[in-house]
Parts: structure tokens; C-alpha cells; sequence
């Protein structure tokens, strides 16, 4: 196996494009994820019935921010996963606990984004 030479960094508005296109890169891995789709759909789930049922546009921005909260969350789950798969491709009990607290963090996160929602629609 041949090792690979790290690019040259890139600096001004070279940096910017090739952050967004690493961003890009991340979203296109995130969403082969299943949990990543389930989580799209949810989001827009409550995103349509914000709309249908005439929440504020102040109300929908904060469904907006918390949905990419999740996100966000969800792809370090994903980074998490992925190296831990590198590095254990076995059982181990680290392994375990590793995922286990990076599936807490996606659940506490989807819990926040359905208490948002709750207060938003019921209260």
C-alpha cells in the first residue's frame, strides 16, 4: 500500500471553495446513511406542519436552525462511526460505548427538536 502526499494547503478564496466542496463531499457521504434520510424527513415533516397550521416565521427559523443542528450532530455520529469501524473492525467493547455515546448525542438532539416542536404547536 503506498502512502498518499497530503495536498498543499489552499488559502484565500481557493480556501473557501475547496471547504465548501469538502462539505459537499460530507453531505454526499452523510446521505447514503438511513438515519440521515429518516432525520430529513422528520424535519420536513414538522417544517410542513409549521406552515399548515401558521407558526411565525421566527418560530420556523428556530425549527430551521435545530433541524441543522441535527444535522450536524448526525454527521459527527457518522465521522464517529466511520473511524471506529477503522479502528475496530471487530467487536470491542470501546467500540461499542463509542457509537452508543455518539446515538445518545443524535437522540438527545432529536428529543430537543421535538420539545421545540411540541411548545411551538401545542402550547
Amino acid at each position: 500500500m503506498s502512502v498518499q502526499e497530503k495536498p498543499p494547503r489552499k488559502s484565500g478564496v481557493a480556501h473557501f471553495f475547496a471547504a465548501a466542496s469538502y462539505s459537499l463531499a460530507g453531505l454526499a457521504r452523510l446521505a447514503r446513511e438511513s438515519a440521515f434520510r429518516q432525520e430529513l424527513g422528520l424535519i420536513a415533516g414538522l417544517l410542513l406542519l409549521f406552515v399548515v397550521l401558521g407558526a411565525s416565521l421566527p418560530e420556523t427559523l428556530g425549527l430551521l436552525g435545530l433541524g441543522l443542528l441535527l444535522i450536524a450532530i448526525e454527521a459527527l455520529n457518522t465521522a464517529l462511526e466511520v473511524l471506529v469501524d477503522h479502528l475496530s473492525p471487530g467487536w470491542s467493547a470501546w467500540a461499542k460505548e463509542a457509537k452508543d455515546l455518539g446515538s445518545l448525542a443524535v437522540a438527545c438532539t432529536i428529543g430537543l427538536v421535538l420539545i421545540y416542536a411540541g411548545v411551538i404547536l401545542i402550547w
